[in-house]
Protein backbone atom coordinates (compact mmCIF):
# COMPACT_ATOMS: atom_id res chain seq x y z
CA UNK A 1 0.00 0.00 0.00
CA UNK A 2 1.13 3.59 -1.25
CA UNK A 3 1.62 6.04 1.12
CA UNK A 4 -0.50 8.17 -0.21
CA UNK A 5 -3.48 5.35 0.36
CA UNK A 6 -2.43 5.07 4.17
CA UNK A 7 -3.18 8.72 4.04
CA UNK A 8 -6.11 8.61 2.58
CA UNK A 9 -7.46 5.55 4.43
CA UNK A 10 -6.50 7.93 8.02
CA UNK A 11 -8.55 10.66 7.40
CA UNK A 12 -11.59 8.50 6.80
CA UNK A 13 -14.17 8.96 4.46
CA UNK A 14 -15.22 12.48 3.42
CA UNK A 15 -18.90 13.74 3.45
CA UNK A 16 -20.15 16.78 1.49
CA UNK A 17 -21.05 19.99 3.20
CA UNK A 18 -18.46 19.28 5.59
CA UNK A 19 -18.24 21.64 8.80
CA UNK A 20 -21.52 23.74 7.52
CA UNK A 21 -23.57 20.26 7.54
CA UNK A 22 -22.43 19.29 10.92
CA UNK A 23 -23.68 22.80 12.03
CA UNK A 24 -27.24 22.42 10.67
CA UNK A 25 -27.00 18.86 12.35
CA UNK A 26 -26.08 20.12 15.63
CA UNK A 27 -28.44 22.86 16.10
CA UNK A 28 -31.37 20.39 14.74
CA UNK A 29 -34.06 20.02 17.39
CA UNK A 30 -33.63 16.48 19.65
CA UNK A 31 -37.61 16.29 18.35
CA UNK A 32 -39.58 15.37 15.43
CA UNK A 33 -41.76 18.29 14.19
CA UNK A 34 -45.38 16.76 14.95
CA UNK A 35 -44.25 16.84 19.06
CA UNK A 36 -44.61 20.31 18.92
CA UNK A 37 -48.21 20.27 17.31
CA UNK A 38 -49.91 20.14 20.66
CA UNK A 39 -48.81 23.33 21.93
CA UNK A 40 -48.68 24.85 18.91
CA UNK A 41 -52.35 24.33 18.65
CA UNK A 42 -52.95 25.28 22.81
CA UNK A 43 -50.79 28.29 21.83
CA UNK A 44 -52.77 29.37 18.59
CA UNK A 45 -56.14 28.75 20.99
CA UNK A 46 -55.71 30.93 24.15
CA UNK A 47 -53.38 33.23 23.27
CA UNK A 48 -52.55 33.83 19.66
CA UNK A 49 -56.36 34.04 18.38
CA UNK A 50 -57.73 35.82 21.89
CA UNK A 51 -55.19 38.52 21.62
CA UNK A 52 -55.67 39.12 17.73
CA UNK A 53 -59.51 39.18 18.48
CA UNK A 54 -58.80 41.59 20.94
CA UNK A 55 -57.67 43.54 18.82
CA UNK A 56 -60.26 43.54 16.38
CA UNK A 57 -63.25 43.94 18.72
CA UNK A 58 -61.27 47.07 20.22
CA UNK A 59 -62.10 48.92 16.85
CA UNK A 60 -65.84 47.88 16.78
CA UNK A 61 -69.12 48.84 19.16
CA UNK A 62 -70.43 44.93 20.33
CA UNK A 63 -72.39 43.14 22.16
CA UNK A 64 -73.36 39.49 22.15
CA UNK A 65 -75.26 39.88 19.21
CA UNK A 66 -74.37 42.30 16.50
CA UNK A 67 -70.95 44.76 16.43
CA UNK A 68 -70.15 47.63 14.74
CA UNK A 69 -66.88 49.02 13.37
CA UNK A 70 -66.42 52.26 14.74
CA UNK A 71 -62.55 52.34 14.12
CA UNK A 72 -60.46 54.40 17.24
CA UNK A 73 -63.57 56.06 18.77
CA UNK A 74 -63.03 53.29 21.35
CA UNK A 75 -59.47 54.48 22.07
CA UNK A 76 -60.49 58.17 21.55
CA UNK A 77 -63.24 57.65 24.57
CA UNK A 78 -61.39 55.52 26.47
CA UNK A 79 -58.56 58.31 27.29
CA UNK A 80 -61.17 60.74 28.14
CA UNK A 81 -62.25 58.35 30.93
CA UNK A 82 -62.03 60.74 34.18
CA UNK A 83 -60.21 57.84 35.77
CA UNK A 84 -58.25 56.80 33.85
CA UNK A 85 -55.25 59.29 34.39
CA UNK A 86 -55.19 58.36 38.00
CA UNK A 87 -55.59 54.53 37.12
CA UNK A 88 -52.54 54.83 35.36
CA UNK A 89 -50.46 57.08 37.27
CA UNK A 90 -51.87 54.43 40.50
CA UNK A 91 -50.32 51.71 37.98
CA UNK A 92 -46.80 52.67 37.68
CA UNK A 93 -47.00 53.69 41.36
CA UNK A 94 -48.14 50.19 42.16
CA UNK A 95 -46.30 48.34 39.60
CA UNK A 96 -42.62 49.42 40.56
CA UNK A 97 -43.24 49.87 44.77
CA UNK A 98 -44.33 46.45 44.74
CA UNK A 99 -41.50 44.92 42.69
CA UNK A 100 -38.78 47.14 44.52
CA UNK A 101 -39.97 46.08 47.81
CA UNK A 102 -40.30 42.23 46.97
CA UNK A 103 -36.92 42.83 45.15
CA UNK A 104 -35.01 43.80 48.49
CA UNK A 105 -37.45 41.80 51.02
CA UNK A 106 -37.08 38.31 48.95
CA UNK A 107 -33.22 39.13 48.69
CA UNK A 108 -32.72 39.88 52.50
CA UNK A 109 -35.00 36.84 53.65
CA UNK A 110 -32.91 34.62 51.30
CA UNK A 111 -30.11 35.08 52.55
CA UNK A 112 -31.38 34.82 56.12
CA UNK A 113 -33.06 31.27 55.44
CA UNK A 114 -30.31 29.84 53.18
CA UNK A 115 -27.91 30.73 56.48
CA UNK A 116 -27.73 27.66 59.37
CA UNK A 117 -30.26 29.61 61.85
CA UNK A 118 -32.23 27.59 64.28
CA UNK A 119 -35.99 26.93 62.37
CA UNK A 120 -34.80 27.48 59.02
CA UNK A 121 -37.33 24.67 57.70
CA UNK A 122 -40.44 26.57 59.62
CA UNK A 123 -39.28 30.03 58.83
CA UNK A 124 -39.30 28.65 54.92
CA UNK A 125 -42.55 27.79 55.23
CA UNK A 126 -44.52 30.51 56.78
CA UNK A 127 -42.93 32.66 54.11
CA UNK A 128 -43.63 30.47 51.36
CA UNK A 129 -47.33 29.85 53.03
CA UNK A 130 -49.25 33.31 51.83
CA UNK A 131 -48.69 32.42 47.85
CA UNK A 132 -50.34 29.31 48.36
CA UNK A 133 -53.28 31.40 49.61
CA UNK A 134 -56.06 32.30 47.08
CA UNK A 135 -55.63 36.15 46.01
CA UNK A 136 -59.06 36.93 46.76
CA UNK A 137 -59.46 35.36 50.10
CA UNK A 138 -56.15 37.10 51.04
CA UNK A 139 -57.59 40.95 49.97
CA UNK A 140 -61.19 40.17 51.81
CA UNK A 141 -58.86 38.53 55.21
CA UNK A 142 -57.18 41.93 55.19
CA UNK A 143 -60.01 43.96 54.90
CA UNK A 144 -61.39 42.51 58.08
CA UNK A 145 -58.33 42.92 59.70
CA UNK A 146 -57.51 46.68 58.82
CA UNK A 147 -61.16 47.81 59.41
CA UNK A 148 -60.80 51.53 60.43
CA UNK A 149 -63.52 50.98 63.65
CA UNK A 150 -63.72 47.28 64.15
CA UNK A 151 -60.72 45.64 62.65
CA UNK A 152 -57.45 43.95 64.88
CA UNK A 153 -55.23 46.21 63.76
CA UNK A 154 -56.90 49.26 64.82
CA UNK A 155 -57.89 47.95 68.27
CA UNK A 156 -54.04 47.01 69.22
CA UNK A 157 -53.02 50.26 67.87
CA UNK A 158 -55.79 52.15 69.88
CA UNK A 159 -55.02 49.69 72.80
CA UNK A 160 -51.38 51.85 72.89
CA UNK A 161 -53.01 54.81 72.48
CA UNK A 162 -51.42 55.40 69.15
CA UNK A 163 -53.00 56.46 65.66
CA UNK A 164 -55.50 54.31 64.53
CA UNK A 165 -55.58 55.30 60.38
CA UNK A 166 -58.18 54.93 57.84
CA UNK A 167 -56.09 51.81 56.31
CA UNK A 168 -58.55 51.80 53.51
CA UNK A 169 -60.97 54.68 53.27
CA UNK A 170 -58.10 57.13 53.92
CA UNK A 171 -57.40 58.57 50.14
CA UNK A 172 -53.53 58.92 50.48
CA UNK A 173 -53.68 55.74 52.28
CA UNK A 174 -55.90 53.40 50.08
CA UNK A 175 -53.29 52.37 47.09
CA UNK A 176 -50.17 52.23 49.30
CA UNK A 177 -52.45 49.95 51.90
CA UNK A 178 -53.00 47.71 48.75
CA UNK A 179 -49.51 46.98 47.49
CA UNK A 180 -48.36 46.45 51.54
CA UNK A 181 -50.93 43.37 51.24
CA UNK A 182 -49.60 42.37 48.19
CA UNK A 183 -45.84 42.65 49.06
CA UNK A 184 -46.74 40.07 52.08
CA UNK A 185 -48.54 37.84 49.41
CA UNK A 186 -46.09 37.74 46.84
CA UNK A 187 -42.50 38.17 48.51
CA UNK A 188 -42.29 34.68 48.91
CA UNK A 189 -42.02 33.54 45.58
CA UNK A 190 -39.51 36.00 45.50
CA UNK A 191 -37.30 34.34 48.15
CA UNK A 192 -37.85 30.95 46.86
CA UNK A 193 -35.99 32.27 43.68
CA UNK A 194 -33.37 34.20 45.42
CA UNK A 195 -32.72 30.96 47.43
CA UNK A 196 -32.91 28.76 44.37
CA UNK A 197 -29.65 31.20 43.24
CA UNK A 198 -27.80 31.24 46.70
CA UNK A 199 -27.90 27.80 46.92
CA UNK A 200 -26.68 27.58 43.59
CA UNK A 201 -23.46 29.42 43.97
CA UNK A 202 -20.39 27.11 44.22
CA UNK A 203 -19.54 27.18 48.12
CA UNK A 204 -15.95 27.45 46.99
CA UNK A 205 -16.22 30.91 46.01
CA UNK A 206 -17.35 31.76 49.35
CA UNK A 207 -14.14 29.69 50.97
CA UNK A 208 -12.00 31.77 48.80
CA UNK A 209 -13.27 34.73 49.83
CA UNK A 210 -12.85 33.98 53.41
CA UNK A 211 -9.63 32.90 52.61
CA UNK A 212 -8.69 36.37 51.64
CA UNK A 213 -10.16 38.26 54.16
CA UNK A 214 -13.32 39.29 53.07
CA UNK A 215 -16.01 40.30 55.63
CA UNK A 216 -19.58 38.95 55.46
CA UNK A 217 -20.59 42.36 53.71
CA UNK A 218 -17.72 41.81 51.13
CA UNK A 219 -18.59 38.43 50.75
CA UNK A 220 -22.35 39.35 49.94
CA UNK A 221 -21.32 42.54 47.85
CA UNK A 222 -18.39 40.86 45.53
CA UNK A 223 -19.36 37.09 45.95
CA UNK A 224 -23.49 36.62 45.66
CA UNK A 225 -24.76 40.36 44.64
CA UNK A 226 -23.19 38.95 41.05
CA UNK A 227 -24.00 35.75 40.92
CA UNK A 228 -27.89 35.87 42.09
CA UNK A 229 -28.47 38.50 39.43
CA UNK A 230 -30.02 36.34 36.78
CA UNK A 231 -32.24 35.18 40.17
CA UNK A 232 -32.81 39.19 40.34
CA UNK A 233 -33.48 39.51 37.13
CA UNK A 234 -36.25 36.91 36.78
CA UNK A 235 -37.97 38.95 40.23
CA UNK A 236 -37.96 41.78 38.57
CA UNK A 237 -39.39 41.04 35.61
CA UNK A 238 -42.02 38.70 37.39
CA UNK A 239 -42.88 41.07 40.03
CA UNK A 240 -43.21 43.93 37.56
CA UNK A 241 -45.54 42.37 35.82
CA UNK A 242 -47.48 40.86 38.13
CA UNK A 243 -47.96 44.64 39.88
CA UNK A 244 -48.90 46.43 36.51
CA UNK A 245 -51.19 43.96 35.43
CA UNK A 246 -53.06 43.48 38.97
CA UNK A 247 -56.51 43.74 39.57
CA UNK A 248 -57.89 40.94 42.17
CA UNK A 249 -56.24 42.08 44.91
CA UNK A 250 -57.93 45.69 44.40
CA UNK A 251 -61.12 45.09 43.45
CA UNK A 252 -61.24 42.88 46.85
CA UNK A 253 -59.72 45.45 49.05
CA UNK A 254 -61.21 48.83 48.11
CA UNK A 255 -62.88 48.36 44.50
CA UNK A 256 -61.20 51.02 43.30
CA UNK A 257 -62.16 53.49 45.69
CA UNK A 258 -62.73 55.93 48.20
CA UNK A 259 -62.89 57.49 44.72
CA UNK A 260 -60.50 56.94 42.46
CA UNK A 261 -57.60 56.93 44.72
CA UNK A 262 -57.37 53.16 44.15
CA UNK A 263 -58.11 52.56 41.06
CA UNK A 264 -55.36 51.29 38.34
CA UNK A 265 -55.79 50.24 34.33
CA UNK A 266 -57.41 47.03 35.40
CA UNK A 267 -60.09 48.30 37.43
CA UNK A 268 -61.24 51.23 35.24
CA UNK A 269 -61.46 48.14 32.93
CA UNK A 270 -63.60 46.17 34.84
CA UNK A 271 -65.92 49.39 35.59
CA UNK A 272 -66.33 49.80 31.80
CA UNK A 273 -67.60 45.66 31.48
CA UNK A 274 -69.65 46.25 34.26
CA UNK A 275 -71.10 48.87 32.78
CA UNK A 276 -71.67 46.96 29.34
CA UNK A 277 -69.22 48.85 27.37
CA UNK A 278 -67.67 45.97 25.83
CA UNK A 279 -65.47 47.25 23.05
CA UNK A 280 -64.06 50.49 25.24
CA UNK A 281 -63.15 47.84 27.64
CA UNK A 282 -61.69 45.76 25.09
CA UNK A 283 -60.02 48.73 23.87
CA UNK A 284 -58.84 49.28 27.52
CA UNK A 285 -57.55 45.59 28.03
CA UNK A 286 -55.11 46.88 24.34
CA UNK A 287 -54.06 49.47 26.30
CA UNK A 288 -53.09 47.90 28.97
CA UNK A 289 -50.67 45.56 26.95
CA UNK A 290 -49.35 47.79 25.19
CA UNK A 291 -48.38 49.77 28.04
CA UNK A 292 -46.95 46.52 30.19
CA UNK A 293 -45.32 45.60 26.75
CA UNK A 294 -43.81 49.46 26.21
CA UNK A 295 -42.66 49.22 30.35
CA UNK A 296 -40.67 45.22 29.95
CA UNK A 297 -39.29 45.71 27.02
CA UNK A 298 -36.68 48.04 27.56
CA UNK A 299 -36.30 46.60 31.62
CA UNK A 300 -35.65 43.19 30.07
CA UNK A 301 -33.15 44.20 27.44
CA UNK A 302 -31.55 46.29 30.28
CA UNK A 303 -31.28 43.32 32.75
CA UNK A 304 -29.84 41.04 30.20
CA UNK A 305 -27.41 43.47 28.86
CA UNK A 306 -25.97 43.65 32.61
CA UNK A 307 -26.29 39.69 33.08
CA UNK A 308 -24.02 39.88 29.67
CA UNK A 309 -21.55 41.86 30.78
CA UNK A 310 -20.95 39.52 33.83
Amino acid sequence: MTTAALRVEKAGPTTSGGPQKERRRSIRSPYPSWFYIPAGVLYLVFFALPTFSSFYFALTRWTLFSQQFIGFGNFVQFFQTPALTQGFVNTLIYGFVTSAAKVVLGLGLALLLTSPIFGRGYLRAVVFFPVLVSTVGVGLTWKALLDPFHGVVNQVLGFFHLPQPGWYTDPHLALLTVAGVDIWKGVGIATLIFMAGIVAIPSEYFEAARVDGAGAWQVFRNVTLPLVRPAMATVIILSLIGGLRSFDLIWAMTNGGPGFSSDVIASVIYKQYQAGFFGLSTAGNVILFLVVTAIMLPVQWFLNRREAEL
